[in-house]
């Protein structure tokens, strides 16, 4: 998510007070309220999805807007504005969904088909500053849009009639369904985008909703904000919770003490304040489909563009002790770029990471070969030296330690710097290429491997660390346009193996969130991809 944006958990935070999740109302009520407390670990910036992505934003909109499908407590695509989950015609070209005719935005106006093509021009635009236009790629004329080349009209989705929404693509995407799930394709009222112009989804009231609950008492900067339910929505029976109350919690201690006081009903807890917790009664591991990994810099001049040196920096990272002893937190060794728990692959009926792991994981003997022939090969007789770039969370400091003392330890002639700087200051340095190395996270947007596989191509803006490879990307444009699944599967079997070899990304550990939760709160579903849904959430 992306996201395509980074999870942040930063550091620090004054205490900040909230009612309880679970108090009751007053003697006069016949039912207790139902106030769930949330937490975000940084602020709310946007409510546009195609001006802005990322967690805070999309965790939001995933409880108040609603897209063609949502994801059901299985995790596959169900219906949501859409009254079914279509099947392509055309030979996979052509997507027609009938919208729902009862579903409503928060001002009372209909949903109309015409408020998705407004909403996927706006954010396939070239003027659009998500960072997500890229998502798109595959809809009819998408690409050139973005690229400036064709205007946003000619995007291939149209709205037949008020209830009709055609979308046509330029090749099959096996995987266009799971896609519909993402914040990023939601639609967008046509009445708030003329009424409030560059104000929309600036503050809560510059924006109109069309899910579950709309989001009041925020002001565009306030840490903390409210969702009440949509009275116009089409499944309000559905809708236990009177008020859905996010808090900004940047500190896991602070989130530890909210929950304690009964100020949070779900904290997110790091560090050694998970590490202390993991036998705690609330404790919730939440797994997701999103792997920490070494960003490599690629371009030419720097230390690591020599394939074996890369290698044999994963092979002296023993990442069980990473994850047992440094991060503590039920966090899990990643061995592949792709995450687990993503997809089955349908050909195998195996997890595709698990399928595509390589054999050696672990070994420090290889490393040392590896390394001394790749200083050979890049004519390197003096110290090198690595800059570890990542942001100012303790956690982070802590993985960084690590990963220097194993380089340092095992490998000959290689000197580590750790440089720590705050979130917006990595992105700016990664962007210009001052870096050897970088921690990061990539979430998938959605539940296939392509997801983890985009973004690496030459062409995606997200590929930061300058990964050229004639070879992937031939995998990845043939994974593109397959319409068999033996086809489709086999080159992303392929891609993930081409990876292992060339190591642009060396994987470090599968992200599992530690949560703290009420032990009365029922139905939220929680996704490995995605973000979590609390829409039909409620206190025993």
């Amino acid at each position: 998510m992306k996201y395509k944006f980074l999870l942040t958990l930063l550091a620090s935070s004054a205490v900040l007070l909230a009612g309880c999740g679970h108090e009751q109302q007053s003697s006069t009520s016949a039912k207790p309220a139902q106030k769930l407390t949330l937490m975000q670990t940084s602020d709310l910036l946007s409510l546009d999805t195609s001006e802005h992505a990322d967690l805070p934003t999309w965790n939001t909109l995933e409880n108040s807007m609603e897209g063609l499908y949502k994801a059901n407590s299985q995790h596959e695509p169900a219906p949501a504005m859409a009254t079914k989950v279509v099947k392509p015609t055309n030979h996979g070209l052509t997507y027609t969904f009938n919208l729902r005719k009862d579903a409503k935005w928060s001002n009372g106006e209909p949903v109309s088909a015409k408020d998705f093509v407004a909403s996927w021009r706006r954010s396939v635009s070239p003027k659009s500053k998500s960072g997500y236009n890229y998502i798109f790629s595959g809809v009819k004329n998408a690409d050139d849009i973005t690229a400036g080349k064709k205007p946003v009209s000619s995007l291939g989705v149209s709205a037949l009639d008020d209830h009709t929404l055609r979308v046509q693509l330029e090749h099959p995407m096996p995987y266009f369904d799971k896609m519909m799930v993402m914040p990023a394709f939601f639609p967008e009222n046509r009445t708030a985008l003329r009424k409030f112009k560059t104000k929309y989804g600036t503050k809560s009231k510059y924006l109109y909703y069309n899910g579950a609950f709309k989001v009041t008492k925020w002001d565009g900067s306030n840490d903390s904000w409210v969702l009440k339910p949509n009275k116009y929505y089409y499944a309000k029976k559905k809708v236990h919770l009177t008020s859905l109350k996010y808090l900004v919690v940047k500190d896991a201690n602070t989130a530890h003490e909210l929950f304690e006081r009964n100020k949070l009903d779900d904290a997110t807890i790091t560090g050694v304040t998970a590490k202390e917790l993991q036998g705690d009664k609330n404790i919730v591991h939440e797994r997701k489909a999103g792997n920490y990994y070494l960003r490599v810099n690629l371009r030419g001049g720097q230390p690591l563009t020599n394939q074996k040196m890369r290698q044999a920096i994963s092979l002296v990272l023993d990442r069980k002790a990473l994850t047992k002893n440094v991060l503590a937190d039920g966090s899990l060794p990643a061995y592949t770029y792709t995450a687990k728990d993503l997809a089955n692959d349908p050909t195998s009926n195996k997890d595709f990471a698990t399928e595509t792991t390589p054999k050696d994981k672990y070994n420090v003997a290889k490393a040392k070969k590896l390394w001394q022939a790749g200083l050979k090969e890049s004519h390197l007789s003096k110290t090198v030296n690595l800059e570890l770039l990542g942001d100012d969370q303790t956690i982070t400091k802590n993985v960084a330690q690590f990963l220097q003392d194993s380089l340092e330890k095992h490998l000959p002639k290689v000197k580590v710097e750790i440089r720590n700087i705050p979130e917006k200051a990595v992105s700016s340095e990664t962007s210009n290429g001052k870096f050897s190395l970088g921690q990061t996270l990539w979430l998938a947007d959605y539940s296939d491997p392509i997801s983890f596989m985009d973004i690496l191509s030459s062409s995606n803006p997200q590929n930061k660390g300058k990964y050229h490879n004639q070879k992937f990307d031939k995998l990845y444009h043939a994974a593109s346009l397959a319409s068999e699944p033996k086809v489709y599967w086999s080159k992303l079997r392929q891609m993930q193996q081409q990876l292992n070899q060339t190591m642009p990304v060396i994987p470090l550990y599968q992200m599992v969130e530690s949560h703290l939760v009420n032990p009365k709160l029922k139905g939220v579903l929680r996704h490995p991809v995605g973000e979590d849904d609390y829409t039909r959430a409620y206190f025993q």
